[in-house]
Parts: structure tokens; sequence; C-alpha cells
């Protein structure tokens, strides 16, 4: 990180003047920004972005920046004296005015639905009787199904939902079942199988304490690893479909290994109607759908159900980014806002830095934002010339590279043409044509169209492969004068 802040001749350490004019201190805070984005890339964010590019990276990127800005100068404003809370106030407000700016440029706001939601109702009230406090409430959303929206205006690092960890579905549940002191010596099943195969009877007992949150679950959750004959067949010849029916080729191996067995070595506890592949099936698709990483108050890093909290929907842009770890003093996890959501509108937990495969094969839908996630894989064997077999330098041996969608990026131009920067690099390394200061700007042309002229050899097969497409939202040409 270090030096990159360097390259971008930034620094971590500021001093704010009293007297700075609002000007000033937005100048000042701007530095501030552009030090935090660059704490916060990930390996993604590091991989696409240009030397002398400031940011912003990504949705999830600025939140975590401004937050981190926000709770610094909030702390030095609770010990600040009056000559000094002046200009730390201004940072403050200014912070939160580009807090609320993420997500605004969202075109692609989902409609309410008027539908009975009496049975979502009846679970906030059952969650309530058992300790959860929530500023949110049930609605239905076109195109996506359930979701949660505020009922009151909701701030940054306010609490839009407190879950007690008493009502967490975790390991720590099934350790107190039968069904953990049957399985528990059998070296084969995980821990995780363990909880699939407690919710799978956990459904059907009509004396669970979670009895409501059961009842409530959808009975079918229309992710990929339950598409039909039609879904797959047009998906047929894409990367996907061969990762869903390995996915769906994975999950009946495994459910194979497990029964008839374990319901003939333990019938009391599973049942054959009960324990059925469409049971199975709906389990997995619950677990993969729904759960969460979580850290409880025993400092366990663990895979949990969390009643209510299941119901908000994803996004790119969310106003819940970090939930993952149960408090100590109040024992509940809890859900801050990293950027602010007002009354009525659809409140969004982020389910993680996922691809659209992934949401598609375990969740079931695509978010109707850009995704920065979207990558296709490159790999390049480079590492050793064909004809003469030397080896390459170190920086073009580097097999793993990838591209996204152009529009992404900010500069779409020379020199890196909307590509990312260490692609390019390789190439023209591997091509020979790598430059210098005093390289003439035709011979840089020239360069340059032999590279992107070999990335369109690479992507010709593959969308050859994908057939012909009835409409392509977008349509980038590179064009060399």
């Amino acid at each position: 990180m270090q030096k990159l802040l360097e390259a971008r001749k930034l620094s971590c350490s500021f001093q704010v003047p009293i007297s700075s004019s609002p000007v000033d201190a937005c100048k000042l805070l701007d530095q501030m920004i552009h030090a935090a984005r660059v704490a916060h890339m990930d390996e993604l964010e590091l991989y696409f972005a240009r030397g002398d590019d400031y940011g912003p990276f990504s949705a999830r990127n600025e939140l975590e920046s401004l937050n981190l800005l926000l709770k610094t100068v909030n702390t030095l404003l609770v010990a600040a004296n009056d000559g000094t809370k002046g200009v730390l106030q201004l940072l403050v407000d200014e912070i939160l005015v580009r807090l609320r700016s993420v997500g605004l440029t969202d075109k692609h706001q989902m409609a309410l639905q008027t539908e009975n939601h009496e049975t979502e109702d009846s679970l906030l009230k059952w969650g309530e009787q058992h300790g959860v406090k929530s500023k949110l409430q049930i609605a239905f959303f076109e195109g996506a199904g359930r979701g949660m929206l505020a009922s009151e205006d909701i701030g940054v690092g306010d609490i839009a939902l407190e879950i007690p960890e008493s009502l967490i579905i975790s390991e720590e549940l099934l350790c107190q079942s039968d069904m953990f002191l049957a399985l528990k010596d059998v070296n084969s099943i995980t821990t995780e199988t363990m909880l699939l195969l407690w919710s799978m009877r956990e459904r059907h007992n009509s004396s669970s304490k979670f009895k409501m949150f059961f009842e409530t679950l959808p009975s079918n959750f229309n992710t990929g690893l339950s598409f039909g004959i039609d879904a797959l067949a047009s998906l047929e010849g894409t990367l996907l479909f061969d990762e869903l029916m390995q996915a769906r080729q994975h999950l009946r191996q495994q459910y194979d290994e497990l029964f008839p067995v374990l319901s003939t070595k333990f019938p009391e506890i599973f049942k054959q109607d009960i324990f059925s592949w469409d049971n199975f099936l709906w389990a997995c698709e619950l677990w993969y759908s729904n759960s969460m990483m979580v850290v409880l108050s025993s400092r366990k890093l663990t895979t949990c159900l969390i009643p209510v909290a299941g119901l908000m929907n994803h996004s790119v842009t969310p106003h819940i980014l970090n939930y993952g770890r149960v408090d100590q003093a109040t024992k509940s996890l809890k859900f801050p806002l990293s950027r602010p959501c007002e009354a009525g509108a659809q409140c969004f937990l982020s389910y993680g830095k996922h691809p659209g495969s992934h949401l598609i094969t375990f969740y079931g839908f695509l978010p109707r934002e850009d995704n920065p996630y979207d990558v296709i894989p490159l790999d390049l064997d480079t590492s050793v010339h064909e004809e003469d077999g030397t080896a390459q330098s170190v920086s073009t041996s580097v097999t793993t590279h990838m591209v996204r969608g152009t529009w992404l990026c900010r500069s779409q131009g020379p020199p890196t043409y909307g590509l990312p920067p260490p692609l390019l690099s390789h190439l023209r390394a591997a091509l020979n044509c790598e430059h210098s200061e005093s390289t003439p700007e035709a011979d840089i042309k020239e360069d340059d169209r032999m590279v992107l002229e070999t990335l369109i050899s690479i992507f010709t097969p593959m969308l050859e492969g994908l057939g012909e497409a009835d409409d392509y939202n977008r349509c980038h040409f590179i064009i060399l004068y």
C-alpha cells in the first residue's frame, strides 16, 4: 500500500489548519479520500486501476473509505476544543454529503408491489418477541420478491437491525441436538453438512423454536441449482452452464453418499420422507442463498442463518456493508448503515464481492447495476517463446489476467483503451511492443494496433461460442487513426 501511496504522491498523515476555509477544507478532504481509497483497494481494484487513477474505484471502496474518515474525524471531534471543532464539523458534514451521493446514480430502483405479506409480518413480530430490534419493514418488489424498506430515516452508523445471538442458527445450536450426537464421529460429514441436515428436519418440526422462520421461507428458491430445462437450454455453451451442471452433479453425489445410508443407520432421526433429494436440494439452496459468515461471541467464525436479516436484498451499492461480528456487550448481531437510507426506501445488504455467475448459481439473480466483479479470466502462457524457447521476463510470465466491461473505466482512450494496464503491459512485452519516451507516435500506434488485434484474436472465438445475440446493450469499438 505504501508504494501505491508514494506513486500517487499521497500520505496517510494530514494536518488540518484551524483557520481553513470551507473550500480549503474540502480540498484537504479530497486528498484524505484519495489516500483512503488506496488503503481500501482490493486485488481486483488494484489490477484494473491506472497509476494516475484516484478513484472512486467501486461503491464498496468508496463506502469503506468515507466511513473510515467519518469515524476518524468524529473521534477527533469528541476531544476537540472550541477552536478546532468548527473545521472538524465542516469535514464531518462534507463526508456525510458524499456518503449520501453514493448510490444516487442508480437508475434501476425496484418498484413496490402490493402483496399480502401477513406471513412475513408475523415473522417480524415473532422476531421482536424474541428480542429483535428493527427500523425496517418487509415489502415486496417487482423482479426481486421480498425485501426490506426503512420505516424511518436511518443515518450513517445507525443500527437498522439487531438480532439476538440466541436467534442465530449456527453449529452451536446444532451441538445441542441428537443429530449431532449421532453424526459427530462420522469423519466424512462436515459441520456444514450437519447443519444442512438439521435444517431439513427442523423445517418439519412442529415444536421447533424456529417454526415461524421455516414457515415463512419460500417453497422454491429459484437459484441456478434448481433451474429447469428451458433455463439451462438458454445457457448452453456458456461457462455458467458448465458451472451449474458441475455444482448440481456435486450436490447429487453428496446426497447419494449420505442416503439411504443414514436412514438405514439412524431411522428415527433420518426419516426417508423428510430426507428426500428434493428436500436436500431445498436445504442446499437455503444455506447458499441465506447464510452469512459471522463471528459469534465465542469468537468463532462460522456459517449461520439469521432470521429476518435474510430478507434483505443485495446491491452493488449497499446500505449495510459490515455486519459480521456479534457485539460482546449486547450479545447481538448489529447491522449498521454505511450510507443513509430514507424512510420508504429499500435497504440493501451486501452479500459480498461476487460476480454475476456466482449470484445466479447460488442466489438466482443478477444485480441491476453494473457489477465491477463481473470479470472474464484469461490464462495466457507466454513465459517461453514458441520459436526459440527463450524464457521471457518475470513481468510477462504472469499467466493469470482478466478483463471486464470497458465502460467501467473512466479512461477509454489511449494508452489503455479502458483495458487493465497489467494485461496490456503483459501483451506489449510478449509482442516486443514496449515503449520508451523516445518512441515515435506512429510506432506507438502501430504497436497498440498489434496488441489490440491480439486481444481480438482471443475474444473472437469466445464470442463465436456464444452464438448470435439478439440484442447487445453495449457495443464498444476501438478505432486507431
